[in-house]
């Protein structure tokens, strides 16, 4: 098995490479697919219990310092990333760090969650900060209420989503 250290430089440098080729996207998406075999059927037996789950895995494998609640009508979870330990290993690096790293995460989970059922929305805080929140919902209308809330904060430009958003309630 690759040592974690040298995996996230690994990810970081196939991510310039694909970016600079406008594949990145595509690729992401693979990711997605791939993840399918470990969450998927998690998150569909159990919902967002079963999503909390993976993320008590990830936060313990990773060595991540993940904040995770679940909402009290069950219906949704808040991760907070605040120390992403894949980003702040891709910054100690001489390589230089690929501008959209951290777009892996929305890139693959997004339509994961959306495969799942799940509404999801991603603050990348700053792309270069080892840092982010996500909010995680099973139902459109609490996820829209949030998308909106956070966009009438002026971090609009920030959000990620992985549902429609209409035109007029568009603030980014």
């Amino acid at each position: 098995m690759i040592p974690s250290d040298h995996f996230v430089r690994f990810y970081n440098e196939v991510f310039k490479f694909l970016d600079e080729r406008g594949g990145l996207q595509s690729f992401f998406l693979e990711i997605s697919r791939h993840q399918e075999l470990h969450c998927l059927e998690l998150y569909r037996a159990l919902g967002i219990r079963g999503m909390y789950e993976y993320y008590q895995k990830i936060r313990k494998e990773e060595n991540c310092d993940i904040e995770l609640e679940l909402l009290a009508d069950g219906h949704g979870l808040i991760i907070h990333f605040k120390f992403c330990q894949s980003l702040a290993k891709v910054l100690n690096n001489d390589a230089g760090a690929c501008p959209k790293y951290c777009l892996h995460c929305p890139g693959w989970s997004g339509p994961l969650d959306r495969k799942a059922g799940f509404y999801y929305i991603k603050d990348l805080v700053d792309l270069l900060k080892p840092e982010c929140r996500t909010w995680v919902f099973d139902k459109a209308e609490p996820a829209m209420e949030k998308y909106l809330e956070l966009c009438r904060s002026g971090i609009g430009e920030r959000i990620r989503v992985n549902f429609p958003v209409p035109e007029k309630e568009r603030m980014v």
